[in-house]
C-alpha cells in the first residue's frame, strides 16, 4: 500500500489519523490544521488525487513520478517541491546506496513521497510529535526536520568513506596487490563523486530557503535551525571534497609507485642482461681460439711450433682478461 503514515495536526498535536486520502482531505478541511501524508512509491491515481486536492502544479507532479531526480528545490506558487537524495553506506561493498525523497510543502499540507527505504521518516514524525512547539510552526517545520534528518544520515556515509580511504592510504606503502588497489581507488572515487552530486545542491537549496524566510513569514527560530542545517551541510560538503582530493592524490601516488617499480625492474633486467652479455663475450674469446686451433688443417704453422700450445693458452687468458677489464670499467660486471 502506498499510504504509509497519514495524520492531521493542529497546534502541534496529532488530532486524527485518517485511513485514506479522501478522509484526510475532509478532516483537514474541517479541522483547519495541517495534513502530513506519507506515500511510498505511489501509483498515478494517488498522485493525481493529491495534486487535485492541493492544487499542485503538473510539472511538479511529473517530477514526483520519476525517480533518479537530482537534489533540487522549486517553487510553484505557494507550493514548494523538494527532491532529496538520502544516502547510507554499505561498508561490506564499499558502496553508497542512495534513496530518493520528494516533498510537497504547501500552506496547510506536507506530502512526502519515498522511492526507497531511506530515510526513516517515522523518526522525523516521532521527533516532531515529541516537540509540539516546533511542530505547530507548520509545514516549514516538517521540511526543516526532514532536511535535518537527511543531512544527519550523511554522517555515517562520511565516516564509512573516511575509514576506507584511511585503509587505502595504509595499503599504498604496504605489500598489496597493485591491480586490486587501483580498482579499489577507482571504485571509491566513483562513490565519492556520486555522494558529492547528492550533497552539493543542498547548500544552494538551504540558502534559497533562508533568503525566502522573511518573504514567506518563516519563524525566526526556524530560520536559525535551517542555518544550523546549512552549516552541517557545508561541513559535509567540504569533507566530501577533501575525499575526492585524497583519492586523486592516492591514485597519483599509486601510479608513481607503479612507474618506479616498473623502472626498477627494467633497470634490474638491463643490468642482468649486461652481465650475461659480458660473460658470454669473455667465454666466447677462448672458445673461438680453441675452435681455430681445433681445425685439423696441415697448413697451420703453430701446429709444429714447440710454443704453440702455451701461446694459445696465453692468448685465451689475455683476451679473456682484457675483455673482463673493459666490461668492468664500463660497469657491466
Amino acid at each position: 500500500m502506498a499510504l504509509i503514515d497519514n495524520a492531521v495536526y493542529r497546534d502541534g498535536h496529532r488530532v486524527q489519523t485518517p485511513h485514506s486520502l479522501e478522509e484526510t482531505y475532509e478532516i483537514n478541511r474541517a479541522e483547519g490544521g495541517m495534513a502530513w501524508i506519507g506515500l511510498y512509491r505511489p501509483a498515478d491515481p494517488e498522485l493525481r488525487s493529491v495534486a487535485e486536492e492541493f492544487n499542485i502544479h503538473r510539472l511538479a507532479v511529473e517530477d514526483a513520478r520519476k525517480d533518479h531526480q537530482r537534489s533540487k528545490l522549486e517553487r510553484y506558487g505557494e507550493t514548494l517541491f523538494v527532491a532529496l537524495r538520502p544516502a547510507r553506506y554499505i561498508d561490506a561493498d564499499e558502496r553508497v546506496e542512495f534513496g530518493e525523497l520528494h516533498i510537497f510543502v504547501g500552506p496547510d499540507f506536507v506530502v512526502t513521497i519515498r522511492h526507497a527505504e531511506s530515510p526513516d521518516l517515522s523518526r522525523v514524525r516521532q521527533r516532531l510529535e515529541g516537540n509540539p512547539e516546533l511542530l505547530k510552526l507548520g509545514p516549514e517545520a516538517v521540511l526543516y526536520a526532514i532536511l535535518d534528518q537527511v543531512v544527519d544520515e550523511y554522517e555515517p556515509v562520511v565516516a564509512g568513506l573516511e575509514n576506507d580511504i584511511d585503509e587505502i592510504e595504509d595499503q599504498l606503502f604496504g605489500h598489496s596487490d597493485d591491480d586490486a588497489l587501483s580498482r579499489r581507488i577507482y571504485a571509491l572515487s566513483r562513490e565519492v563523486i556520486s555522494f558529492q552530486r547528492a550533497v552539493h545542491p543542498l547548500e544552494d537549496m538551504l540558502e534559497a530557503l533562508l533568503r525566502g524566510g522573511e518573504r514567506y513569514g518563516v519563524e525566526v527560530d526556524l530560520q536559525r535551525s535551517l542555518r544550523d542545517v546549512l552549516d552541517h551541510t557545508k561541513r559535509t560538503t567540504e569533507r566530501a571534497d577533501s575525499f575526492r582530493t585524497l583519492l586523486d592524490n592516492a591514485l597519483h601516488v599509486q601510479t608513481t609507485l607503479l612507474t618506479r617499480a616498473m623502472t626498477r625492474v627494467s633497470v634490474d633486467q638491463n643490468d642482468q642482461l649486461k652481465k650475461i652479455t659480458s660473460w658470454a663475450a669473455i667465454l666466447f674469446a677462448p672458445t673461438l681460439i680453441g675452435t681455430v686451433y681445433g681445425m685439423n688443417f696441415d697448413n697451420i704453422p703453430e701446429l709444429a711450433w714447440p710454443l704453440g700450445y702455451p701461446f694459445a693458452i696465453g692468448l685465451m687468458i689475455v683476451l679473456g682478461a682484457g675483455l673482463y677489464i673493459v666490461f668492468k670499467a664500463k660497469k657491466w660486471l
